[in-house]
C-alpha cells in the first residue's frame, strides 16, 4: 500500500474514533434516565476498535495526497461515517431494518434531515441526542471540506474560495489548522444557540438538541411536528436568527475574528443571499395575505420561518406549506434547489454559482449589443475567466441532470409524481421534508421502498459532496497517470 492510501486509510481511522467517542454522549444519556440498554456502548467499542485498527496499519511518515487519493479519501470518509453512524440505530430499541437505520444515519451526518422514524417521540433520549449529533458533526464535516478540499479538486467554481498558498499535497497539516479555528467558532455558536433556545422557554433537553441540528441546518427535531410543536414566535425568531448563521459562510468569521470587522458587509455571496432569503418570504408573505386571506403578521410570520427553513436546507416546519396552493408548492420546490453561501453547513446549488451565472448572462447580453466590448467578470474583486466559469455551468447543469435521472428512478419504485420530483429534490438538495402528502411536512419516509430509501441515501451522499467528487471515481481516465 503506497503513502497515499495509508494517508486515506489513517484519517478514516482517526474520524471513526472520533464518532465512537461520540458513542459515549448518548450512552451517558440513557443511562442518566435509567435506560438499561448497551448498544451504544458497545458499538462505541467495536467502533473504535475498528478506527484504531485502520489507524495502525495506516502508519506512514509520507503522509501526502494526490488528487486521486483526496477525491477517494473524501468519499470514503463519509460513507464510513454514514455506515457506523448507521449501526447504534440498528440495534436500538426501534426494530429499525439495515436499510432505515442507514437511510436515517445518511440523513442526519448529511444534515438532510429526512426521517424514517413515524413517531419520533418514541425514540429513546439516547437515540434523539445521537441523530442530532450526527447533524452537527456532518455540518461541520461539510463546512472543512468545503473549505480545504473541494476548492483544491476544483469542484463546481468552489476554487473560486482556495485559500493562500494551500496545494493539493499540504492538504493533512491545512484541514488540522483550519478545522481547528472552524471548531471553535461552531462550538461557540452552538453554545449560544441552546442558550438562546432555553431562554425562548425550551427545556434543557430540547434546546441542546435543537441547537445542535439548527447551527449545522439539519432539522432533526426531538418532536414529530418539528418546531411547530412549541407553538412560539419567539423559538421561531430563535430558530431563524441560528439557522442563518449556520448559512453564512465560515470563512467570513474566521476573517471577522482576525479584525475584518465589515466582512459580512463586503461579502457578494452574502449580500446576496440576504436579498434572495428577504424577496422569497415576501413573496410568500404577500401570497398567502392576499390568496388565502391570512392575518398579514401571521403570514409574515409564518413565510419568515418556513423559507428560512427550506432555503437554507435545515428543514424545520411549523406549517404544511404543501397544501398552500399550487404556487406555494412549486416556490418552495424552487427554494429546495437553491441553498446558502459556500463554506457554510447549508446546502443547495449556492448562491455564488447563481450570482455567477447571472453575471455570465449579463456579459452575452452586452455583447449582442457592443460585439466589439470586453466585459470581463469579476466575483469578490477576482477575476472569473472561461475554465472557471465552465466549472460553474457544468455543476448546475449535472444538479439538474441528476434531478431527472433521480426523479425518474424514484417513479419506477411507485410513488407518485409531486412525491417522486420533491424526494429526489430534498435528497440532492438535503432539505429534509418533501412536498404532499407522503413526505411532505406532515409525513415521513417510512412507508417509501427500500429500493427508493437507498436511491434517496444515494441523492443525499451526492448532494452532500457536491456530485463531482462521487462521479468522479467512475470515470477511468481519472484514475490514469
Amino acid at each position: 500500500m503506497n503513502s497515499g492510501l495509508k494517508t486515506t486509510f489513517l484519517i478514516i481511522g482517526y474520524l471513526i474514533i472520533i464518532l465512537s467517542g461520540f458513542m459515549i454522549i448518548p450512552h451517558i444519556v440513557e443511562m442518566t434516565i435509567g435506560d438499561k440498554s448497551q448498544h451504544f456502548l458497545v458499538t462505541g467499542i467495536l467502533s473504535a476498535f475498528i478506527g484504531t485498527l485502520l489507524v495502525l496499519i495506516s502508519q506512514t511518515k509520507d503522509r501526502s495526497l494526490n488528487v486521486q487519493q483526496a477525491f477517494l479519501m473524501t468519499n470514503l470518509a463519509w460513507l464510513s461515517i454514514c455506515f457506523f453512524g448507521a449501526i447504534p440505530l440498528y440495534f436500538s430499541s426501534l426494530d429499525l431494518t439495515f436499510t432505515d437505520a442507514f437511510f436515517e444515519s445518511v440523513s442526519g451526518i448529511t444534515t438532510t434531515g429526512s426521517t424514517i422514524l413515524p413517531d419520533i417521540e418514541r425514540a429513546s433520549k439516547g437515540i434523539l441526542v445521537w441523530r442530532s449529533l450526527l447533524q452537527w458533526l456532518g455540518g461541520i464535516g461539510i463546512i472543512v471540506m468545503a473549505i480545504t478540499i473541494l476548492p483544491l479538486l476544483n469542484i463546481g467554481g468552489m476554487q473560486l474560495f482556495r485559500s493562500e498558498g494551500m496545494e493539493v499535497e499540504k492538504v493533512v497539516p491545512k484541514v488540522t489548522e483550519i478545522a481547528l479555528s472552524i471548531t471553535k467558532i461552531y462550538i461557540f455558536i452552538t453554545i449560544l444557540c441552546s442558550l438562546a433556545y432555553w431562554l425562548a422557554g425550551m427545556n434543557v433537553f430540547d434546546a441542546i438538541n435543537h441547537a445542535l441540528t439548527t447551527v449545522s441546518t439539519g432539522g432533526y427535531s426531538t418532536h414529530s411536528q418539528s418546531i411547530g410543536y412549541f407553538n412560539s414566535s419567539l423559538i421561531e425568531v430563535v430558530a431563524i436568527i441560528f439557522i442563518i448563521t449556520g448559512s453564512i459562510p465560515f470563512l467570513a468569521y474566521i476573517k471577522f475574528t482576525r479584525g475584518d470587522l465589515f466582512v459580512f458587509f463586503k461579502d457578494k455571496q452574502i449580500i446576496g443571499f440576504f436579498l434572495i432569503l428577504v424577496g422569497s418570504i415576501l413573496i410568500i408573505a404577500v401570497y398567502s395575505y392576499i390568496d388565502r386571506g391570512d392575518a398579514l403578521i401571521l403570514a409574515l410570520r409564518d413565510a419568515a420561518f418556513n423559507v428560512t427553513s427550506i432555503i437554507t436546507g435545515t428543514g424545520y416546519t411549523t406549517k404544511d406549506f404543501s397544501a398552500w396552493g399550487n404556487f406555494s408548492v412549486f416556490f418552495f420546490l424552487v427554494l429546495m434547489f437553491v441553498g446558502g453561501c459556500s463554506a457554510s453547513t447549508t446546502c443547495g446549488i449556492k448562491v455564488f454559482r447563481f450570482q455567477i451565472i447571472l453575471s455570465f448572462i449579463d456579459q452575452q447580453v452586452k455583447k449582442i449589443f457592443y460585439p466589439n466590448g470586453v466585459f470581463p467578470i469579476k466575483y469578490n474583486n477576482q477575476n472569473i475567466n472561461d475554465q472557471f466559469l465552465t466549472s460553474v455551468l457544468a455543476f448546475v447543469c449535472l444538479y439538474i441532470f441528476i434531478f431527472f435521472i433521480l426523479t425518474l428512478l424514484l417513479s419506477l419504485t411507485g410513488l407518485d409524481l409531486i412525491t417522486s420530483v420533491s424526494a429526489a429534490a430534498t435528497s440532492i438538495s438535503n432539505v429534509g421534508p418533501g412536498l404532499g402528502h407522503v413526505i411532505g411536512p406532515d409525513g415521513n419516509f417510512f412507508i417509501l421502498s427500500n429500493s427508493a430509501k437507498w436511491l434517496l441515501s444515494l441523492g443525499m451522499l451526492l448532494g452532500r459532496l457536491e456530485l463531482l467528487t462521487v462521479l468522479v471515481l467512475f470515470l477511468p481516465a481519472f484514475w490514469r497517470n
